[in-house]
């Protein structure tokens, strides 16, 4: 079916409230949002309660669905969302479950190329902007022709094709450097053989009769995930994202302060692999060692673990008057603020600290730096044949509990090496 008829079937199930609109909907990618979530959470049960939640959504928001939007991309970018709200509460139950999945698809007939990605599969789609992620959906998970892919985006076809191989590419550089080393054509092919499978089969009429109601219906399970993936979603519109880390470095040979920030969206912080895609920043860490404490109690008159612990409890309390005392305003920018945003103080503020690990210095991995900040690599140019790069924040690991009941493990950043030899905040929150 062409796309301009999925808009045509939601605007009638919007205006006229046509059950069998909505009906038909869902039969034409029930089994397209159940994969994605099946692969997400390797639990079959958490995938139907999660495609009934997707529905929801899609019926909520039927009026308001914009009429150039691809039905099926937003669909799946929406499933993976909900997943991600998921795996945030369940994530211990989760990784059981996920390996007992894993082993019961062994043991099924598949190619062996399939069961390497399809554990990273909705992590590379992730990696990809809208449209990329559009033409992949269109091309491999509902296998339409390349004239089709061009039609549903707007282009031509030699256009969609140019961006589909794109697309592939990315996928298959992001397959690479986690160890799974095949080529775009048997990506493709796995991808198109495989992505896609099908629901139970009385789960699209169960979805239909829940999701025309706008989950009136549905379960107090069902309607959290709903609540926590509209939350996702409106973060991920809005393109909130947080500063994850910082550092700054000197370029070889050179006495040019270089400035590295690197990001990881909301969304991304709910992914079950967020933190192990993050970690590769890290080429190598080391623990500050008696000696490195006395220099900085010497410098500063503190450790890097009472700051951390001093910094924590500020926010614990809600004294921002005192922690914005660690905020650092960029002397360069005319427009930066002196205090931290809102919205740190909103997540942050009334946090519970569950534990304060050992401070450790680290070695910032050049390709991994790349793919998260790609207009770093002029700048980058001078450092030759080096892998990695020194950071000059000192990192403090952490764990926490967040005013909504949710836990954060990561790492501090902090940093003085200003004039004033002054702690302030640098990322990992």
């Amino acid at each position: 079916m062409p796309e301009s008829d999925d808009i045509r079937l939601l605007k009638q199930y919007a205006d006229e409230n046509s059950e069998a609109a909505f009906a038909e909907l869902v039969a034409r990618y029930v089994n397209l949002v159940y994969s994605a979530a099946l692969r997400s959470t390797g639990n079959a049960h958490a995938a139907e309660e999660i495609t009934q939640a997707v529905f929801i959504i899609l019926a909520r928001k039927a009026k308001s669905f914009g009429g150039k939007a691809l039905l099926s991309g937003w669909l799946y970018q929406t499933a993976r969302l909900t997943a991600a709200n998921y795996l945030r509460g369940e994530i211990r139950r989760q990784n059981r479950e996920q390996e007992a999945y894993m082993q019961s698809i062994l043991n099924e007939p598949e190619s062996g190329a399939w069961r390497q990605i399809s554990p990273l599969l909705d992590d590379a789609m992730g990696r990809l902007g809208e449209k990329d992620r559009n033409a992949i959906v269109l091309r491999f998970f509902e296998n339409k022709n390349l004239s089709e892919v061009g039609l549903a985006l707007g282009a031509s076809e030699d256009a969609a094709k140019m961006r589909v191989n794109r697309a592939l590419e990315k996928m298959r550089k992001f397959f690479t450097k986690r160890g799974v080393a095949l080529s775009g054509t048997v990506i493709a092919g796995a991808v198109s053989a495989n992505s896609v499978q099908a629901a139970p089969v009385a789960l699209a009429k169960t979805i239909s009769a829940v999701a025309i109601t706008k989950g009136a219906a549905a379960g107090g399970s069902t309607l959290a995930l709903v609540k926590g993936a509209l939350k996702i979603m409106a973060w991920t519109k809005a393109k909130t994202a947080v500063v994850a880390a910082a550092a700054v470095i000197l370029a070889a040979g050179t006495a040019t302060p270089i400035v590295v920030h690197y990001y990881k969206a909301r969304a991304s912080l709910l992914s079950a692999n967020a933190d192990q895609a993050m970690a590769s920043l890290f080429s190598s860490k080391t623990e500050l060692s008696d000696t490195d404490n006395a220099a900085y109690q010497s410098q500063t008159s503190t450790t890097p673990t009472e700051v951390a612990r001093t910094f924590f409890d500020l926010c614990s309390q809600g004294n921002w008057a005192e922690a914005d005392k660690f905020w650092q305003t960029d002397p360069r920018n005319k427009n930066s603020v002196a205090s931290f945003p809102d919205s740190f103080k909103q997540r942050y503020g009334s946090l519970q600290i569950v534990s304060v690990g050992k401070p450790f210095k680290a070695r910032i991995n050049i390709a991994a730096l790349l793919e998260l900040q790609p207009n770093l690599r002029s700048q980058l140019k001078g450092m030759g044949n080096q892998k990695d790069i020194p950071a000059s924040s000192v990192f403090v690991p952490y764990e926490m509990r967040l005013k909504d009941g949710s836990i954060r493990k990561w790492q501090l950043s902090i940093r003085c090496d200003n004039p004033e030899h002054r702690w302030y905040y640098d990322g990992g929150m």
